[in-house]
């Protein structure tokens, strides 16, 4: 796949691009665990920082299906 350019939101929690999506998702995966930020009672849902709420659109909590959605708006 092509490498995405990145928003500036989103560079903030990953770091900037381009990079295929494939990497965007492993980068966001990696945040989102390294920050221990999936709710411990329901693993589906990301309980977000605020960097990654910017990401979000302020929405709390994510469910892991939908941040996909979420973090396609910030590529391009």
């Amino acid at each position: 796949m092509a490498p995405l350019q990145i928003s500036e939101t989103l560079a903030a929690v990953i770091g900037k691009g381009p990079m295929p999506r494939t990497q965007v998702m492993k980068e966001i995966w990696g945040y989102i665990k390294s920050h221990n930020l999936q709710d411990p009672n329901n693993k589906r849902d990301i309980l977000p920082d605020a960097p990654l709420a910017a990401v979000f659109g302020r929405k709390t909590p994510v469910n892991m299906f939908e941040m996909t959605k979420l973090v396609n708006q910030h590529l391009s």
